[in-house]
């Protein structure tokens, strides 16, 4: 579903992210790990179509993201970490509009807003203007919006950001089902411990290049450590800093 070829972005000297190949198959929950700034948000942007690699080729469902941009975009659904929602709109109204902005019949976008509304739970405020809703309500209603219009690949950043308890353990088993039922789940988090439950497989980025990619215990190979996600993860980002550093001592 997801085919990165030898991608590199640079924003003036500075390379974003450099020479990333990836390969997620559909039906994978995979996990996109790194630090501030590693390169996760600029990888997510080109994912998505706003942003163009410098070099390399970006493919979403076969379809390149820079010659074939609509065709690929039609797959995707993005939720940033930062929920977006026009606050003079109900949250019915934005469901609505984004099934007009993916060209579903009228019939089937009621019934997939009737569904999505139940999913998420949305009955007690759906009719409020969006502009009434709070973080955690926004977040669950742009999560409905994502999912309205069956998307093949949900890109999602830093989902369980201001969620309780209880909908973080409904969105867990959301995302699992999604990628058992055939859905791409491309995740970007901080919370290791949720990627480590969830995810397929997981990605390590730091300073732009991807330092690891496979199962835990494919990881665990890779950096001759015995131990969880995070003890990884800190192995991995730490033994690149290093190296970075070296490379540039004169």
């Amino acid at each position: 579903m997801i085919e990165l070829t030898n991608v590199t972005k640079r924003y003036g000297p500075k390379a974003a992210v450099k020479d990333l190949s990836l390969s997620v198959p559909a039906g994978e929950l995979f996990a996109f790990l790194g630090p501030n700034g590693a390169g996760k948000t600029t990888t997510i942007k080109m994912l998505c179509g706003l942003l163009f690699p410098t070099t390399g080729t970006v493919r979403v469902g076969g379809f390149d993201l820079v010659t074939e941009g609509d065709q690929a975009r039609a797959l995707i659904s993005y939720v940033p970490d930062q929920p977006f929602l026009y606050d003079k709109l109900t949250g019915r109204e934005f469901l609505q509009f984004t099934t007009d902005l993916y060209g579903m019949p009228a019939a089937k976008a009621r019934v997939k807003i009737a569904e999505v509304v139940e999913l998420f739970h949305l009955d007690d405020f759906v009719d409020d203007l969006t502009e009434r809703y709070s973080h955690g309500m926004r977040q669950r209603t742009v999560f409905a919006a994502a999912l309205v219009h069956e998307p093949k690949l949900l890109i999602a950043d830093e989902p369980t950001v201001g969620l309780d308890p209880k909908s973080v353990r409904e969105l867990k088993g959301l995302l699992r089902r999604l990628a058992a039922g055939g859905t791409t789940v491309f995740l970007s988090t901080h919370t290791l411990d949720i990627a480590e439950e969830l995810a397929d497989r997981i990605g390590i980025i730091d300073h732009g290049r991807l330092l690891g990619c496979g199962t835990l215990a494919e990881l665990q190979t890779h950096a001759a450590v015995d131990g969880n996600l995070e003890d990884l993860f800190m192995a991995i980002t730490e033994e690149a800093g290093r190296e970075t550093a070296a490379s540039r001592t004169p």
